[in-house]
């Protein structure tokens, strides 16, 4: 994948990571909208190789194929609308464990973020990895049984017919692949404002992670675009 952004001076950066169904993609889609910036949810690229890889029959975790699908990935590739369901992120999960697809994808994700006048990324490790030096870093979580709880009822949504417990020990095989690969592993942020949803509305979630921007934001002497969300 390539891409020739119009570079700023000095981008506004923010980084959600979080684990799976914590809701960090809606978190960073909102912020992008309210701070007027670019938004790229990272997992899509994963999901996207992952996906080819199952349409040609082929094994998520076998790493040669997962490489050459990253290498010859397209923009059209990455479509959200037939990247959902658990099957596809099982498969991105897989593929974002090979060390060379992530090296293939990091110069995209990085080109993004230093596209003006910024852009918020959500991903497991981009304020880690990725952009180290974003300018707000959100840690996004949720326990392991709420996290099912909304992954369930999303399927439901979709039509789908999947069994509570099944889906349980899908999410907690999920975190145990994302925290224990060996190269980006999902981890918090030394300097990142962990936000637990648990116990919040989407709203309530909503409001603290813009807060929690908008703060940072002042205290880095950048009021600006504070008063801009």
């Amino acid at each position: 994948m390539s891409l020739d952004p119009a570079r700023a001076a000095d981008p506004l950066v923010i980084a959600v990571d979080g684990p799976a169904a914590s809701g960090k993609s809606t978190i960073a889609k909102a912020l992008a909208g309210r701070f007027g910036l670019a938004f790229l949810d990272t997992g899509l690229l994963y999901r996207a190789v992952g996906r080819k890889l199952l349409d040609c029959g082929l094994d998520p975790a076998d790493a040669e194929a997962a490489l050459k699908a990253a290498e010859t990935l397209q923009a059209s590739d990455v479509d959200e609308a037939k990247l959902t369901g658990d099957e596809t992120g099982q498969a991105g999960s897989k593929v974002a464990a090979v060390p060379s697809v992530r090296a293939v994808l990091l110069p995209f994700q990085r080109n993004v973020a230093r596209s003006a006048p910024g852009a918020v990324l959500a991903g497991r490790d981009v304020g880690t990895v990725i952009c180290p030096d974003a300018a707000v870093k959100l840690f996004i979580t949720a326990s392991v049984e709420e996290r099912a709880n909304r992954r369930f009822a999303e399927l439901h949504q979709r039509g789908a017919n999947p069994i509570r417990a099944q889906v349980l020990e899908d999410m907690i095989e999920r975190d145990r692949r994302d925290t224990s690969r060996s190269v980006a592993p999902l981890r918090v942020a030394d300097d990142a404002h962990v936000l637990d949803t648990t116990q919040l509305s989407l709203d309530a979630t909503l409001a603290a992670a813009a807060e929690l921007v908008r703060l940072s934001l002042v205290r880095a002497g950048r009021r600006d675009e504070a008063a801009s969300g």
